[in-house]
């Protein structure tokens, strides 16, 4: 049986409160040939302390001042000896099997240089609150930013070193622009199967800082257009790029609190291409809705989520 060695990297500053799941999940995964990589920010919450307790099972970590995210995980990639490299941040959780599923994947489907799965989204306690059900989107999909769950995404080293590794300008769509240079390399594949857990808390990114998305979004935009093997793809599908950046953007600002902001944006959406924001007409309706006066339409559209959870939400 081939078992191709893989690397995993979970980089964290300050989350001492969930990075010992993190941790726990990954080590307990089935896959023989594993290793667990941590790149911690210089925290000072006792995530070292929680590290140093599992320093035994892991194949390196460090603890220093770093320039955030992307540094953090390119540091933990470049020591990473895998042939197949993902990274998991440290409030984030894999779901049993799902090393072995993405290897298996991956022998499946040679020629994919990229492959994710499914995720739950979950609250401060773990509790499910949604499932995300991504389809199978390639280069084109992911120019028109079809998002899909970072936590459940698998790579190929030899097409992530051929695609060049995060670029350390991107903190909040790292993640989504370098998918877009992997696609252009290799073939990416989804499975469907839920792989992860992302969660979802008042010091998560897409909260504390979601104006940043839709910035970078339009940021990529414009590199899409400067890169000459990716600027026909662009003309080509110009409306659903911007329709896509605008809902993306409409939906960061919504789960920022940012409901006016929020609903402008999607307008700008659904007026660029409307089957495109229509995507999210719930979230566009509970925007509505908390513009007109409805303080406890939030608690009610959670509520309602949570309860119908297992119909998947379509990024």
């Amino acid at each position: 049986m081939n078992t191709p060695l893989v690397s995993i990297v979970t980089p964290s500053y300050n989350q001492a409160e969930f990075l010992e799941q993190t941790i726990q999940w990954v080590l307990r995964q089935d896959y023989p040939r594993l290793e667990y990589i941590i790149v911690d920010g210089g925290s000072t919450d006792g995530s070292v302390g929680i590290i140093k307790k599992y320093a035994p099972k892991l194949a390196w970590w460090i603890s220093e001042p770093d320039r955030g995210q992307a540094e953090a995980i390119n540091k933990g990639l470049h020591r990473a000896r895998g042939e197949i490299v993902a990274w998991l941040n440290s409030d984030d959780f894999y779901l049993p099997g799902t090393v072995s599923k993405a290897v298996a994947a991956f022998a499946a489907h040679p020629q994919a240089g990229l492959i994710y799965g499914d995720v739950l989204a979950v609250d401060q306690r773990g509790n499910t609150v949604n499932v995300f059900k991504y389809g199978n989107w390639g280069l084109e999909g992911l120019m028109t930013f079809r998002v899909i769950g970072q936590p459940a995404v698998f790579m190929r080293r030899a097409v992530l070193e051929q695609a060049g590794y995060l670029d350390t300008s991107y903190h909040c769509l790292l993640d989504h622009q370098l998918w877009i240079r992997m696609a252009r390399l290799s073939e990416s594949r989804h499975v469907p199967d839920l792989w992860a857990a992302a969660r979802y808390h008042g010091s998560a990114k897409n909260i504390t800082r979601a104006e940043e998305f839709g910035r970078e979004a339009y940021r990529i935009i414009e590199w899409m257009q400067t890169r000459p093997d990716l600027a026909p793809l662009f003309s080509g599908n110009e409306k659903l790029i911007w329709a896509g950046a605008h809902r993306l953007n409409a939906g960061y600002l919504l789960q920022g609190g940012k409901s006016a902001a929020a609903l402008c944006s999607y307008g700008r959406s659904f007026l660029t291409h409307p089957p495109t924001a229509l995507r999210q007409w719930r979230r566009i309706i509970f925007t509505a809705l908390s513009l007109v006066g409805l303080r406890s339409a939030r608690r009610v559209y959670l509520r309602l989520r949570r309860r119908f959870f297992s119909k998947p939400e379509s990024r």
